[in-house]
C-alpha cells in the first residue's frame, strides 16, 4: 500500500482542512491526476496521485482537519489499473482509442448540489483552481444557503452557513493580531491633486508604453517604500526578544474576494519601478479574484497597504497584518473645504489612517511616517529626486 500524504503547505502552514475529494474507494487513479483538494488558511491545494493503481482506503474525511505529513488516503499500486492498462495497450494496438482517466471540471459536491436543485453551471464563477466550481460557490447563491440548515421549502428568516476555513482563519488571525501587539492608529490626510493631475496628463503615455494603466497603488507602495527607508522600525518584526529589521520591503497589498481577505505580497518592492508595481498588482488581482493565488504569492510580508476606498469607507482603522508592525488604510477620494494660503478651496481629499504595533514603533515615529507618506502623495516629485 502507497500513502497519500499531506504535501507541504507552505512556509508556517501547519495543517489543513480536506475540501472535496475527487475519487472514492475503488476508482482507478492515474499518476498526477488529482484525487482531493486541501483548504489552507491562505489557498487551496490540490494533491495528485504518485501511482497510478486504485483508492484503497480514504481516511480524511471531506471537512477534517489534517496536519502536515498527515495520511489522506491509501493506494494500490498496480493491481486492477496495470489489468486497465494492459487493456488499454491491446485497444491501442487496434487503434481503439483508451478511456482516458475522467477528470473533474467541478467538485462533485458542488456537482452534485447543482444537479439536485437544476443550477446551470455557467451561472456560477468558480474560485476552485483553473475555475472549477467548488460546493461554497453553489451554497453562496442566496436561494441556496437553506440547504446547509435543511427544509428547503420553507422560507428562512435565519441561516446558519459554516464558515470557511479562510475566513475561520482571517477570523482568528486578527483576534490574535489585537490581543497579542500593542495596536495604536494615528490618522493624516492627503491632497490628491497632484497625483490626480499626474496620472490625468500621462495616463495615456503610460499606458502606451507599458501596458498597463497608471493606478493609484503605485503611488502609495513607492511613498510607503521611501518613508520606511526613515522610519525603518515600521517596517521590523518582534521575533522573541529580538527585533529583526528588514533592509528590504516585502509589500502586502490587501485584496477582498468571493472568499474572504486575502494578501498577495510585492517582493522587494522597494527596488520596483511604477510600471512593474502596476504590473505585479494586476498579476496578483487577477489571481486572487480566481482563486489561483500559490502560497508563495501570500506570505514573507514586511509591510502592508490595505484600501478600503473602494467600497466607499471614508475612515476605518486597518488591523495589523501579524507578524508586520505597520499597515496603512487607504480611504476614499472625497472633495472637501480645505485652507489653501489663507483661502478656502475644494481639493480631492483623503484620510490616512497607520496602525502600528507599539511595542516596536514609538509614537514620535509612526506620526513622521505618517507625514512622509502625505509629503510624498501631495508631492510625488519628492519620489523622483529622492526627498
Amino acid at each position: 500500500m502507497i500513502e497519500l500524504k499531506v504535501p507541504t503547505l507552505g512556509e508556517s502552514v501547519t495543517e489543513a482542512t480536506v475540501g472535496t475529494w475527487f475519487k472514492k474507494v475503488g476508482d482507478q487513479i492515474a499518476v498526477d491526476e488529482m484525487i482531493c483538494e486541501l483548504e489552507t488558511d491562505k489557498v487551496t491545494i490540490e494533491v495528485p496521485s504518485s501511482v497510478s493503481g486504485v483508492v484503497s482506503k480514504i481516511i480524511a474525511k471531506e471537512g477534517e482537519t489534517v496536519e502536515l505529513d498527515g495520511i489522506l488516503a491509501l493506494l494500490e499500486e498496480g493491481g486492477a489499473a496495470a489489468e486497465k492498462n494492459k487493456m488499454s495497450d491491446v485497444k491501442a494496438a487496434e487503434k481503439i482509442i483508451p478511456e482516458k482517466p475522467k477528470n473533474y471540471k467541478n467538485a462533485p459536491s458542488a456537482e452534485k448540489i447543482m444537479k439536485e436543485k437544476n443550477i446551470d453551471p455557467n451561472s456560477l464563477k468558480g474560485t476552485g483552481r483553473e475555475g472549477r466550481i467548488m460546493k461554497e460557490d453553489v451554497m453562496r447563491l442566496p436561494s441556496n444557503r437553506a440547504i446547509q440548515t435543511g427544509d428547503v421549502g420553507s422560507p428562512k428568516l435565519e441561516e446558519k452557513v459554516k464558515m470557511t476555513r479562510l475566513r475561520q482563519t482571517i477570523a482568528r488571525r486578527l483576534k490574535e493580531s489585537q490581543n497579542t501587539a500593542a495596536m495604536l492608529t494615528t490618522y493624516n490626510e492627503a491632497d490628491m491633486t497632484a497625483i490626480l493631475n499626474l496620472r490625468s496628463e500621462f495616463k495615456d503615455q503610460f499606458f502606451s508604453r507599458h501596458g498597463v494603466k497608471l493606478g493609484f497603488m503605485s503611488f502609495f507602495v513607492k511613498a510607503c517604500c521611501k518613508s520606511l527607508e526613515e522610519v525603518p522600525e515600521v517596517n521590523a518584526q518582534i521575533n522573541e526578544d529580538y527585533i529583526v529589521f528588514k533592509h528590504y520591503v516585502n509589500m502586502g497589498v490587501a485584496v477582498g474576494t468571493d472568499n474572504g481577505l486575502v494578501v498577495p505580497v510585492l517582493k522587494k518592492a522597494n527596488i520596483m519601478s511604477f510600471s512593474e508595481i502596476e504590473k505585479e498588482i494586476n498579476r496578483m488581482g487577477l489571481l486572487a479574484r480566481d482563486g489561483k493565488l500559490s502560497i508563495a504569492d501570500m506570505t514573507g510580508g514586511t509591510f502592508t497597504i490595505s484600501n478600503g476606498g473602494i467600497y466607499g469607507s471614508l475612515m476605518s482603522s486597518p488591523i495589523l497584518n501579524s507578524p508586520e508592525s505597520g499597515i496603512l488604510g487607504m480611504h476614499k477620494i472625497q472633495e472637501r473645504p480645505v485652507a489653501i494660503d489663507g483661502k478656502i478651496e475644494i481639493r480631492p481629499m483623503m484620510y490616512l489612517a497607520l496602525s502600528y504595533d507599539h511595542r516596536i514603533v514609538d509614537g514620535r515615529g509612526a506620526v513622521t511616517f505618517l507625514v512622509r507618506v502625505k509629503e510624498n502623495l501631495e508631492d510625488p516629485r519628492r519620489l523622483l529626486i529622492d526627498l
